[in-house]
């Protein structure tokens, strides 16, 4: 009997063992960091190899990284140094045919490769962006789907989901051979990414309440999100280069499935329905406070996304970079953004997230202006620092305040307020990919750049604006106050007729 009663006291142990685990916020926030860095890992890991590999298939023959050209020297052939004339015509003609043998040399062939190479690559870019573009088109569709579904089943059921798709997207780019099969890939990860995304951030604005435990749990989740930025682009081009194009999506879809089980543990995803009566959609989206927050965040990420496929492709052509050096070229920018998310997530409450992100904004702009400046590899550091900093001080300080929005002008309910967060994020790598290599390819990779810098600086003072926003009670007092003046006017007007 004795060896009966331990039997069941360890199996009631280990069950309240899982049931304090599940209730632990600390938990759920582990879990929403690994599911972003596990997305934006697959979504970087991409960078350096689908421009090469679409290369490759398309263009056999061909070698992906420059080949300078190089001059060569030529001797001038022994001309006889004789008086007889014809001898000298001999000579004369000689001469005059060796010439024109060498209009064509090997520097002019090599300088004809190079024209050739250069708009191949432009070309490429376009396509590229387009690949890279559709998973953030196809997430923007998906967000006010997910977002009100939240309301109605609860966070894990959507979370889950978000892990399965994602799994099957990273199959598909692990075996797939062709630019249709990788680009439905790309557009399936982003029904996943939309899952995870709203369904993550809406989990943690539930389980903290508190707006400065909520900022710094977003922080720290989002340091997820960074991290998977910073391994993706070097652990692609590495595992690339040494081990081939499948091996790098098969490493991610077997971490995929270690996190699908922790969340099937931990989790147990079932249908949860909100207490409180959800705002609506409609109500989020003409809130003017709410699309200022989620503007700040399209701007910041609309430039690192116009470099994603365009930044390997211009170190090609104008560096001669390698494969490790395009996948390695993003690593500073990663590296930062890191540090400024954890930073950022605390400092931003204290000082303000309305003065963080207005700073952001400007040394972005500044960052996007000095990267065409760069001659090679190690002129690209700081700049590509800075921006990644600067981003991470805007997405730390604006998805806390968009929950915080959310609590003081409507209800306390974050489903619909984080596919909104998360359609701004998307349309700044929807349209940054998606214009890119048009841009690129009409206007040049430097312009483009000044460009979305320009709007950096129009946009920043605009988060002025969130400095004190107005509570739901003073919007009822000053829409009361509106409604009384004219109920005070309509009476006058009727007491004037009289």
């Amino acid at each position: 009997m004795t060896v009966v009663q331990d039997g069941g006291g360890g199996g009631s142990t280990l069950s309240s063992y899982l049931q304090r685990c599940r209730e632990s916020r600390k938990l759920v926030l582990v879990i929403v960091a690994i599911a972003l860095l596990l997305d934006n890992m697959l979504l970087t890991t991409v960078v350096p190899i689908i421009p090469e590999f679409l290369y490759e298939i398309r263009h056999p023959n061909e070698t992906y990284t420059a080949e300078l050209p190089t001059t060569t020297t030529t001797t001038q052939p022994p001309f006889c140094n004789n008086n007889n004339n014809n001898n000298r015509d001999v000579n004369q003609t000689n001469k005059e045919e060796f010439l024109g043998e060498q209009t064509t040399t090997p520097y002019d062939t090599d300088q004809i490769k190079q024209k050739k190479r250069h708009k191949d690559l432009v070309e490429e870019t376009v396509d590229v962006g387009m690949m890279f573009a559709s998973k953030a088109f196809v997430q923007l569709l998906a967000n006010p789907i997910v977002g009100p579904l939240t309301h109605r089943i609860g966070y894990s059921i959507p979370m889950f989901t978000g892990f399965i798709i994602m799994f099957l997207s990273t199959l598909i780019f692990a075996f797939g051979r062709s630019y249709t099969v990788l680009f439905l890939a790309r557009a399936l990860q982003g029904i996943g990414s939309s899952c995870s995304s709203v369904s993550g951030m809406g989990m943690l604005a539930e389980r903290y309440p508190d707006d400065k435990e909520r900022g710094n749990a977003m922080g720290i989740a989002l340091g997820g999100l960074a991290l998977g930025v910073l391994i993706g682009p070097p652990f692609g081009g590495v595992m690339y280069e040494f081990v081939g194009k499948s091996a790098p999506f098969l490493v991610l879809s077997a971490l995929a499935l270690g996190d699908g089980l922790l969340q099937l543990l931990m989790l147990q995803p079932g249908v949860v329905r909100q207490e409180s009566d959800p705002p609506s959609l409609k109500s989020l989206v003409t809130d003017p406070f709410i699309i200022i927050a989620a503007g700040a965040i399209t701007f910041a990420n609309m430039g690192i996304a116009m470099l994603e496929p365009s930044l390997p492709i211009w170190m090609m052509d104008k560096m001669g970079a390698e494969r490790w050096e395009q996948g390695v070229t993003f690593l500073p920018a990663s590296v930062s953004y890191l540090i400024g998310t954890n930073l950022f997530g605390p400092l931003g409450h204290r000082m303000g997230r309305w003065l963080a992100s207005l700073l952001g904004l400007f040394i972005i702009g500044i960052c996007l202006i000095c990267i065409p400046f760069a001659s090679s590899i190690k002129g690209l550091i700081a700049p590509n620092a800075g921006l990644g900093f600067a981003i991470g001080m805007v997405d730390s300080s604006m998805m806390p305040e968009l929950g915080y929005l959310v609590d003081i002008r409507h209800s306390a309910v974050y489903g619909s307020v984080y596919a909104i967060g998360d359609v701004a994020f998307c349309l700044g790598f929807a349209i940054g990919p998606a214009m890119s290599g048009t841009l690129m390819n009409t206007i040049g990779f430097e312009k483009m750049l000044y460009g979305i810098a320009v709007l950096n600086f129009l946009y920043a003072p605009l988060m002025y604006l969130l400095r004190n926003p107005p509570t739901k009670e003073e919007k009822k007092s000053l829409i009361l106050g509106e409604k009384s003046s004219v109920r005070y006017v309509t009476y006058q007007n009727e007491e004037d007729d009289e």
